[in-house]
C-alpha cells in the first residue's frame, strides 16, 4: 500500500507578525497568512493600514518586531535572490538604454555572460512589446512604457516571488488596464507568486487569486477574498456581471474598514 503523500508545507508563510517603528507605532500586528506557489495576491486598504510595509517585511527591506517570515523555507533575507520587487516608480536609470535596463538584474547576479544577458533582454522586451525602442533611454519614453521596461527588468532573473507596491497608480486608467493584461500574459509564461499593493478595487479583482483588505491602526487582515475566476482572464472580463458584483462586494469591505464605526463589519 502506497504512504500518502507529506503535506507540502506553504511556500509563503508569515507568523504572528507585528512592525513596530521606533516612535512606538504599531503599523502591523499579528499577521499572519499563508501562500502557495503561483498565487497573485493583492493587498488593500486605507492608507496606513501597512500594505507597503508587509511588501518591505516580505523583502527583508525592514527589520521584523515579532512574528516570523519564511519564502520558500528561507528567510527573507536569504531569499532575495529568488524575488523581484517593482516599485511605484519605475526606477529606471537614466544613463542607460531600455535594453540595459533590462540587463542591469542579470549583471548584478553575475551568472550570465554579456551575449546572455542581451538575448535574455531582448526576449522580454518583445514580450512585452519594447523591442523597437530598446536603444532609446528612459527619458524619451512615455510613463507607461517605463513601468513596463521596469516589469521587463523585475522578470529578466526568473523570479519565483514578485512584489508589486503600487506600480499603476499614477497611470491613466487605459495605460494600467493595458499593463494588467501584459501581468497576466507574462505570468503564463512563468508562473511566479505575487504580492500586488493597490488602491484600485477593479485592478485587484482583475488580477488576483485572492484578496486580503487590510484595516488599520495597526494593520490587520480584516477580510480574506478569494476570485473565482478562471485564467488566462480577458479584457472582456470587467464588464461581466459576476466581476462586477465581486467589485461589489470587496469595495464593501473596503468601506466597511474605513469606517467601522458605520457597519456590522470589523
Amino acid at each position: 500500500m502506497t504512504p500518502p503523500a507529506t503535506p507540502q508545507p506553504p511556500f509563503i508563510r508569515l507568523d504572528a507578525v507585528t512592525k513596530r517603528w521606533s516612535n512606538g507605532v504599531t503599523v502591523l500586528e499579528g499577521v499572519t497568512l499563508t501562500a502557495d506557489r503561483g498565487e497573485f495576491i493583492s493587498l488593500i486598504g486605507p492608507s496606513g493600514c501597512g500594505k507597503s510595509t508587509l511588501l518591505r517585511l516580505l523583502a527583508g527591506l525592514s527589520p521584523l518586531s515579532a512574528g516570523a517570515v519564511t519564502l520558500d523555507g528561507m528567510s527573507p533575507e536569504a531569499a532575495r535572490e529568488i524575488m523581484s520587487f517593482i516599485f511605484q516608480d519605475a526606477t529606471l536609470l537614466p544613463w542607460r538604454t531600455v535594453r540595459s535596463n533590462v540587463e542591469l538584474g542579470l549583471e548584478l547576479e553575475g551568472k550570465t555572460i554579456a551575449s546572455q544577458r542581451r538575448t535574455t533582454a531582448s526576449t522580454l522586451l518583445e514580450l512585452v512589446g519594447l523591442s523597437d525602442v530598446a536603444d532609446l533611454y528612459p527619458r524619451q519614453l512615455s510613463g507607461g512604457m517605463r513601468m513596463r521596461v521596469s516589469i521587463a527588468r523585475a522578470l529578466a532573473t526568473r523570479p519565483k516571488i514578485l512584489l508589486m507596491d503600487e506600480p499603476f497608480g499614477a497611470l491613466d486608467e487605459m495605460t494600467r488596464d493595458f499593463l494588467n493584461e501584459e501581468v497576466l500574459r507574462l505570468r503564463e509564461n512563468d508562473r511566479f507568486t505575487t504580492f500586488f499593493v493597490t488602491h484600485s478595487v477593479a485592478e485587484a479583482v482583475f488580477l488576483s487569486t485572492r484578496i486580503l483588505v487590510l484595516q488599520a491602526k495597526p494593520g490587520r487582515i480584516a477580510r480574506e477574498i478569494p476570485v473565482p475566476f478562471p485564467f488566462p482572464r480577458t479584457a472582456e472580463l470587467r464588464s461581466a456581471p459576476e466581476f462586477l458584483r465581486l467589485v461589489g462586494e470587496v469595495s464593501g469591505a473596503l468601506r466597511a474598514v474605513q469606517n467601522p464605526s458605520n457597519t456590522g463589519h470589523p
